[in-house]
């Protein structure tokens, strides 16, 4: 009689033979992600291939030692160990290891963190930030040993001597290389005596250079309030410190140049260049305001200043009759109105009444014509003061009282200061000028 065996039972006997079976205890499986979903701790996906498909679980403590994303179609090699689950009878692998296939695991999470900083506009030229023209202080974050710092401080001292350079000494390889450059660059930021910053080291593997890839790294160079020159490897090598970096040199040497982008000889000539350009504006300034002096002079309003008021006179003239002419038609205009009630109040026989409106218009016309003599007397009196205080500046008046203008070189003279033996002065008088040499001068003690 046959011995039935319950699901149960099978089922153990093939976990059994899962769990013992040296060839599931380590399964080397290559095939693509499927059914990726991420979970807050442990992962659960698939791993097939054209043909066929198997469950995969990860937990939580390798998944965060991956160094990549898993996402859904990547192929991958996987490292793991077949089991069997009891309660639902189906087998998977439970991963332990895993990398991506064809290219390593590096190579895959350097390109995703340039993706996710790319999207996040981390490498945006809005972003980037001038270099200065002219420095006085560099500072420099990278390994105090290598060859970075001394082909940095030879360039600069060729092309710009007397440019400080203050090194940041970092660990720039290995575990925690990416903290110490981070700390560094946020230090240099705590100084206010530099101009710019260089981060950098020599060439090396993607494993050697990954500090430098690290996203701590990049957020510290998208921060900083120092513009920043990266110089990470060798001219083939790039890193993401390289793309968020307000400029980028292949080598320590470009670096260097970078930071200086004119030489000791290039700025003199710049500053003599100014230095000749200001003198040019300064002799062109000078020599308009000496032709506009040269035509004040010449002007007729200095030689006859009466000519300054003859506007003034004639406004005068014109604003005196137009007020004769309106006192005059007010008159008139008077007379008539009173001719007017006279007649009618004669009419009405109101002696008396005409003799009080006779006495209201007298009384009317004496407040009128004392109203425009008050403003005749007003407009006259400056007009008056104004025609003397411009007489007081003709010359030709001084010189008519007895007085006589000293000048020397055009230049008029109201002190003996700068007078010595032997110049030319010219005399101006009433009637012409002298041409006079100074024998002897003196100076009264005041």
């Amino acid at each position: 009689m046959a011995n039935y065996l319950s699901v149960s039972e099978l089922t153990k006997y093939l976990k059994m033979k899962f769990d013992r079976d040296p060839y599931l205890e380590r399964v080397y499986l290559s095939g693509q992600v499927s059914n990726f979903r991420r979970r807050p701790n442990h992962q659960y996906f698939s791993i097939k291939d054209e043909k066929a498909v198997i469950q995969a679980t990860m937990w939580a403590g390798q998944f965060k030692k991956l160094g990549f994303e898993l996402e859904e179609g990547l192929k991958i090699n996987v490292i793991g160990r077949v089991q069997l689950y009891e309660p639902s009878g189906s087998y998977s692998i439970i991963v332990e290891k895993a990398e991506p296939d064809g290219i390593g695991a590096l190579a895959l999470q350097f390109e995703q963190l340039k993706k996710k900083l790319a999207e996040a506009g981390y490498f945006d030229a809005r972003h980037k930030q001038s270099l200065p023209q002219f420095v006085q202080k560099i500072g420099v974050v990278t390994s105090p040993s290598g060859a970075v710092i001394r082909d940095i401080i030879t360039t600069v001292s060729r092309r710009f001597p007397g440019v400080e350079i203050l090194l940041f000494p970092t660990k720039v390889q290995g575990q925690g290389a990416a903290q110490e450059v981070v700390a560094n660059i946020a230090r240099a930021n705590q100084r206010d005596d530099l101009d710019l910053l260089i981060v950098g080291r020599g060439g090396g593997s993607i494993e050697d250079l990954w500090a430098f890839n690290e996203e701590m790294v990049v957020q510290a160079i998208f921060e900083s309030r120092l513009p920043i020159i990266s110089s990470v490897g060798h001219e083939t090598d790039t890193t993401l410190a390289d793309f968020v970096a307000d400029s980028r040199a292949a080598t320590p040497t470009a670096a260097a140049e970078l930071a200086t982008p004119v030489t000791k000889r290039d700025l003199l000539s710049w500053i003599a260049e100014r230095e000749n350009r200001a003198y040019q504006a300064s002799l062109r300034l000078l020599k308009q305001k000496e032709e506009k002096l040269q035509k004040a002079r010449q002007s007729v309003i200095f030689r006859q200043p009466e000519r300054l008021y003859d506007g003034f006179l004639q406004k005068l003239d014109r604003l005196n009759q137009k007020l004769t002419y309106g006192m005059r038609e007010e008159l008139q205009q008077a007379k008539q109105a009173q001719g007017l009630v006279w007649q009618r109040l004669q009419s009405l026989d109101l002696q008396k009444q005409v003799q009080r409106y006779q006495d209201q218009i007298l009384q009317d016309q004496r407040r009128l014509m004392r109203a425009a003599q008050g403003i005749y007397d007003s407009k006259a009196t400056r007009f008056d003061k104004a025609q003397d205080a411009l007489l007081s500046l003709d010359s030709s008046r001084i010189v008519a009282r007895g007085y006589a203008i000293v000048q020397k070189n055009h230049q008029s003279l109201s002190s003996v200061q700068g007078i010595k033996a032997g110049d030319s002065l010219q005399v101006q008088m009433q009637d012409g000028q002298l041409e006079v040499e100074v024998t002897h001068v003196k100076q009264d003690n005041i």
